[in-house]
């Protein structure tokens, strides 16, 4: 009888180490992947004429080397746009200066990476105070299914973490030359 519960038992514990293994091991991979990307975004004045537009960051932290894409996409484009103005922030202290191009753009996801497929030829025009950018293309930029976007490529993010808020304004080809409110992207520094 002795025999048979020294057996029981050291089968309990084979069964509870053959159990309990796959936890101890697993849990130093939750622990390391603690960083939350949260999609939310909040705003303090909802009825405001906001509108968000999308954006992807290669790199989110502190003086780390980033490319961002600031993306107009069709239903953000009302017609054909002559020239674009993006406001930069003031909290935005980067080098921006021969780092900024326009191309048409494959927007990524799960099967894919974002990337140009085709760089639009343009002027591009940064203030003195680096305030804000112009861009000028060539040719307008229609109004179809395509994707485009502005591109900061390989600039340093800047010392400061927090929400950096660029606003754009369009031109349309059209009889009043105005600059509209196109929408605002709200990127993230950690």
């Amino acid at each position: 009888m002795f025999n048979k519960q020294t057996k029981f038992a050291l089968n309990f514990k084979i069964l509870k180490l053959l159990f309990f293994s796959p936890l101890l091991i697993s849990i130093p991979f939750y622990l390391a992947n603690s960083d939350a990307k949260a999609g939310l975004e909040f705003q303090w004045d909802q009825d405001s004429g906001y509108r968000r537009l999308k954006w992807f960051q290669k790199e989110d932290k502190r003086k780390f080397r980033n490319t961002i894409f600031f993306f107009l996409r069709p239903s953000d484009r009302q017609a054909n746009l002559l020239k674009i103005t993006l406001k930069i922030p003031k909290t935005f202290d980067s080098t921006l200066k021969d780092k900024v191009s326009f191309c048409k753009v494959k927007i990524g996801g799960f099967e894919g990476r974002t990337k140009c497929i085709e760089d639009i030829p343009a002027d591009v025009e940064i203030n003195e105070d680096n305030s804000s950018l112009d861009i000028f293309p060539y040719s307008p930029i229609p109004s179809n299914k395509d994707s485009y976007a502005i591109v900061f490529k390989k600039i340093f993010n800047p010392k400061k973490s927090g929400l950096k808020q660029f606003h754009s304004y369009g031109q349309y080809a059209q009889k009043n030359t105005s600059s509209r409110y196109l929408g605002s992207w709200t990127i993230v520094i950690d």
